[in-house]
């Protein structure tokens, strides 16, 4: 009994915080308890799919298919496959750190993992639509320009700042998995 109340602890206390927020301003708390539920509801959503993916990807795609594409020899084509995959992505962020754990077990390069994050985040196709449509093509396009620049000189640099040490460590953690 310890030992679960010790690994639900946050959300047991973000239950007693909510729990008394409703007491004081039943308004604010009834919201943050709505809010909470609709975020639950889109993560039940995005998550299943997101993990059946992994599991495809993980079965379908060899090893060794991933290092060569990927890998620490891939060079600029492995920058170039880690924007595509992380720009046609679909879904919240979150759902970017599993398929990079997979990522990682299949062997591709830290530095790729860093971009299909970044990718995932800042340069969605359907954002970039939207904004061509919205905010005009000389907009949109010099954002992306700008994020792709970003992103790999943040990837480079995020690089240079992990130790070796702790990029293996990462990379043992995502063989457990």
């Amino acid at each position: 009994m310890k030992e679960l109340l010790k690994k639900y602890r946050l959300f047991i206390i973000m239950l007693s915080v909510i729990f008394v927020l409703t007491l004081v301003n039943f308004e604010i708390g009834s919201k943050a308890v709505s809010t909470s539920i609709l975020s639950f509801k889109q993560m039940a959503l995005v998550i299943p799919p997101i993990f059946i993916l992994i599991g495809l990807l993980d079965v379908w795609v060899p090893r060794e298919i991933m290092i060569k594409y990927m890998g620490e020899g891939s060079g600029i084509k492995g920058i170039i496959l880690a924007f595509i995959i992380g720009s046609a992505a679909a879904g919240p962020l979150y759902g970017a750190f599993p398929i990079a754990a997979i990522f990682m077990k299949k062997g591709v390069k830290f530095i790729n993992v860093l971009i299909f994050i970044g990718a995932w985040s800042t340069t969605k196709i359907p954002m970039f639509l939207f904004e061509v449509s919205s905010m005009g093509s000389k907009f949109a396009f010099t954002r992306l320009a700008v994020d792709i620049i970003g992103i790999i000189i943040m990837a480079y640099t995020l690089q240079s700042l992990v130790s070796k040490d702790k990029v293996k460590e990462i990379y043992s953690k995502s063989q457990e998995l």
